[in-house]
């Protein structure tokens, strides 16, 4: 178990008993959908073989339909990433903090140590204007220009107050991890972060059918010295978690809830260091429901998508030399949480030495005939 997560109900929202979850878990005979209704796991998979396709079927598709496995917190079956078909896409830059980090991000060129001066220089222009100006809109074109006349202007201002989002494809399919699982930094960056974000699981039809806890880790110095290095600063073996389940939307939970959420980051170093934050989603600058219609604009999604929405958090607290900011560590225990939706928590390793990532859908296919699953 990870620092401070003795069981699973140490992973749990504060009300599971009562909520309506979904999640993948392994069995004996491999991975399997399971549905969580007034505190009970049930397997799924005779009803719904994947994630993606237990989706499609909700809400039709009853917990009662599946196989009861018992009470939730006191499952003995590992937590999987509670995705599997579905496209893993992401929205960056969609609080105004975090663009001014990834401006400084963009000027620094990579180098830690010359981001305190560019952000001291950046922020003493901009103030408070970047995070009252609505995406868009006359004032958005009217900051946009003055900050080109400034020399201040970034292609990550472009996707935080122009008309377009920021939408990329985060991970492979299947190359997620869960709750509990080692989460991987390329080997040789030496200034990354974690990124804790709220995900919406989004079905074929565009529909939001409930959302989940997400670690979309960065690597700054990849990112920073150029944008097209994107791929390599996000797309990395176990560079992605999710979990520890999807909340799926109902009378008692909805889009609202994930609006007014505030995600809490904790970080636990291997030699004492702690790290405290949060990102408060009523500071986002596009809604959620916004960035999920973008991300379908022109695009179709058969098996649904998970779309990461972004992050307040930004790492300046120096962790060693005083101006150079965070950086991870190996060893270091990453801890995202908010009341409704869990807590997910994840040890960093390298993505050398994380568990390679061999399940693929070819893998995944086989596995399903073999049940029975694919008549």
């Amino acid at each position: 178990m990870m620092p401070g997560v003795s069981t699973l109900l140490d992973c749990l929202p504060a009300d599971w008993r009562s909520g309506l979850f979904m999640g993948r878990v392994e069995t004996a005979e491999g991975p399997s959908p399971i549905l969580v209704e007034g505190g009970i796991a049930y397997d799924m998979s005779r009803v719904a073989p994947t994630a993606a396709q237990l989706v499609e079927m909700l809400p039709t598709a009853k917990a009662a339909d599946g196989a009861a496995l018992g009470a939730l917190d006191a499952l003995d079956l590992p937590l999987l990433s509670p995705v599997d078909l579905q496209c893993v896409k992401a929205c960056g830059v969609t609080f105004a903090l975090s663009a001014i980090e990834r401006v400084i991000e963009e000027r620094a060129r990579g180098d830690a140590g010359a981001a305190a001066d560019i952000r001291s220089r950046l922020e003493e222009r901009v103030g408070g204007s970047i995070r009252a100006v609505v995406p868009g809109s006359t004032e958005a074109a009217a900051l946009k220009q003055a900050l080109i006349e400034d020399g201040l202007w970034s292609q990550y201002l472009e996707v935080a107050i122009g008309p377009d989002a920021e939408v990329f494809t985060k991970a492979p399919v299947l190359s997620t991890v869960g709750a509990g699982a080692e989460i991987g930094i390329r080997s040789d960056s030496n200034w990354n972060n974690p990124e804790p974000e709220i995900v919406l699981i989004v079905g074929a039809n565009g529909q939001a059918i409930g959302a989940t806890l997400g670690n979309d880790v960065n690597l700054r110095d990849f990112e920073g010295r150029s944008a097209l290095l994107l791929g390599k600063a996000k797309d990395n073996n176990a560079s992605c978690s999710l979990g520890p389940l999807v909340r799926l939307f109902d009378n008692d939970f909805t889009i609202d809830d994930v609006r007014d959420a505030v995600v809490e980051l904790t970080i636990d170093g291997p030699e004492g260091y702690r790290l405290e934050g949060t990102s408060s989603m009523n500071q986002i600058s596009r809604d959620p429901l916004e960035l999920a219609r973008q991300t379908l604009s022109e695009h179709q999604y058969p098996d649904g998508f998970a779309l990461f929405l972004g992050t307040l958090f930004a790492p300046v607290q120096d962790r060693d030399e005083p101006g150079h900011g965070f950086t991870h560590k190996v060893g270091d225990s990453v801890a995202i949480s908010t009341p409704r939706l869990g807590r997910l928590v994840n040890r960093v390793v390298t993505s050398k030495d994380a568990e390679p990532w061999s399940f693929g859908l070819s893998a995944l296919m086989a596995n399903l005939a073999k049940r029975g699953l694919l008549a």
